[in-house]
């Protein structure tokens, strides 16, 4: 049920953002118990002019590799499962793919059940 979007400075390597995507994917299903082959995903690469962010807010400090990540998921996970999940990919962008840590954005946005289409006009997870 995630809807997975993620958001890069153009990269030289045009397997990166794919990359990006399977390891947000893996810690999906490992973190939240996303079913396998519950995989949507939107992943787009910016130019200069059209990436904008600050590279100190909060004190933390950014670089031009960050990793913008919104994910739409349905309600129902536990605070401690949201934490485990932020943890987890960006420990493993740094480990997999050398993003710092500190470049990984994530922002988690829960949605009703009801409010998912999957095909077909039908709302799949209404009973």
């Amino acid at each position: 049920m995630p809807l997975v979007r993620v958001d890069i400075k153009k990269n030289p390597d045009p397997t990166f953002a794919k990359r990006i995507g399977e390891v947000i994917y893996a810690a999906l299903r490992s973190e939240i118990n996303v079913p396998e082959h519950d995989n949507f995903q939107v992943l787009a690469e910016h130019d200069d002019q059209h990436f904008v962010y600050d590279p100190q807010y909060l004190g933390i400090r950014r670089s031009d590799g960050i990793v913008f990540i919104q994910l739409t998921i349905s309600e129902g996970r536990t605070v401690e499962m949201k934490q485990r999940l932020f943890q987890t990919i960006a420990r493993n962008l740094n480990e997999q793919l050398a993003v710092r840590q500190e470049d990984v954005f994530i922002n988690l946005v829960e949605v009703k059940k009801e409010n998912w289409s999957f095909g077909n006009g039908i709302a799949q997870y209404v009973t």
